[in-house]
């Protein structure tokens, strides 16, 4: 049995996620008791024709439920069940936008005289506990709803048991650097094609940005470095049982230098793993890398 639990904070996004599960043909339910969960596993198993199930499972629980969810976790996956924990985030002002402009009421703010902001920071400190377990952490605050459906199905729905899913992100520092990063490379240091008036509305995926970063060793020192180093360790996280690891580039603006070294990145590490995803959150680009044939 495969066993996806969205999880995360209000207004993130997990219906979206939870129903681009269920039309891929998982058995869906939302708003799940914790309590629940081990014996809708076993029912389920009975019955033999579930074989994938994804559940949300948030804040709405009754009070110390989500405490109990580690070692009810554990149990699940000593009895072969693949599981998987995705938490959706999104920046708290996003939230605070996203409520005012729909008018709807936060969960925490129902029967209790919590303002909207003391909801949203409430609900973080209570799932902290499913936080800290997640498998896959997704930043949704500059994601459309086609977006993450995407995101869903290409690293949730497809990813396959014992696999490392890596993706490669370029960012720009201007605009924070991502929530669901778990390796940050700053690479600000090199020369930046921005001052250049002829190449600065290109990207690091044009021809002409390419030639002017390619023509100093210093990029390719640092690409190979970058190379190394992942090289180096990416078989010690996937040993540990790792599922997911996102690895963000950054420069100022996300435009030119760390779109390049992400791309650079991801063709050379698609030769030893097969394919990696690649995602350039300034540019709103997001593919597969395969390995040449």
């Amino acid at each position: 049995m495969q066993l996806v639990i969205i999880s995360g904070r209000s207004g993130s996004g997990k219906s979206i996620a939870l129903q681009a599960l269920e039309d891929l043909g998982y058995y869906a339910i939302d708003n799940l008791p914790a309590m629940l969960l081990d014996s809708l596993v076993e029912e389920l198993r009975d019955q033999g024709d579930r074989t994938h199930l994804a559940v949300s499972i948030d804040a709405r629980n009754l009070p110390g439920a989500l405490a109990k969810l580690p070692e009810l976790l554990k149990e699940l996956r000593q009895r072969t069940i693949k599981c998987q924990i995705v938490y959706l985030t999104t920046d708290a002002r996003i939230l605070l936008e996203r409520y005012s402009a729909t008018r709807r009421r936060h969960p925490l703010t129902r029967n209790s005289s919590l303002t909207l902001e003391e909801a949203i920071d409430k609900e973080e400190q209570t799932l902290h506990e499913i936080r800290d377990l997640a498998d896959l952490t997704i930043d949704t605050t500059r994601l459309s709803v086609h977006d993450l459906r995407r995101r869903i199905t290409d690293q949730v729905a497809h990813q396959r048991r014992d696999q490392l899913t890596l993706t490669f992100e370029s960012f720009g520092y201007k605009r924070g650097v991502p929530l669901d990063a778990d390796i940050v490379f700053d690479v600000r240091c090199l020369p930046n094609p921005y001052w250049d008036p002829a190449l600065r509305g290109s990207t690091g995926r044009d021809a002409d940005i390419i030639a002017f970063l390619s023509s100093y060793p210093l990029v390719d020192d640092m690409t190979r470095d970058i190379e190394a180093w992942l090289e180096r360790w990416l078989p010690a996280y996937q040993h540990s049982q790792r599922s997911y690891m996102t690895v963000a580039i950054g420069c100022t603006g996300g435009q030119h230098r760390s779109v390049y070294i992400a791309e650079q990145l991801a063709q050379r590490i698609a030769n030893l793993m097969g394919e990696v995803q690649l995602r350039h959150r300034e540019l709103g680009l997001q593919y597969t890398v395969n390995a040449p044939l």
